[in-house]
């Protein structure tokens, strides 16, 4: 069996339709982060100064799924990738990666 993890970078304002489409396909444990990034803002309200970076930076969203096969890894990068469009340039980025082992925690 040939595991995922899908990780995406997404605009804030586009969170809510991605995790949507993406449990209208059947995924459920998807985790969802707020994160710091260099994301080119939508609007100035967007951003706020990082004294720690140095930068102007831009509160964004991590997803984090894991896919089982192939075809669920397509269908999971497709929903995020349709749905994080925000009309401009750069509105993300998705990564693929293979998980070598899985581990269950039991009691």
């Amino acid at each position: 069996m040939s595991m995922s993890e899908v990780k995406a970078f997404i605009h804030r304002n586009r969170v809510a339709d991605v995790v949507s489409a993406l449990n209208s396909a059947g995924f459920r444990n998807i985790t969802v982060v707020d994160v710091q990034g260099i994301l080119k803002a939508l609007s100035n309200k967007e951003q706020d100064y990082s004294v720690d970076i140095g930068k102007k930076v831009v509160t964004e969203v991590k997803l984090e799924l894991v896919c089982d096969n192939d075809a669920r890894t397509a269908e999971a990068v497709e929903a995020i990738r349709d749905n994080a469009k925000t009309g401009r340039p750069s509105a993300g980025w998705i990564f693929v990666s293979d998980i070598h082992s899985s581990i269950e925690i039991t009691n």
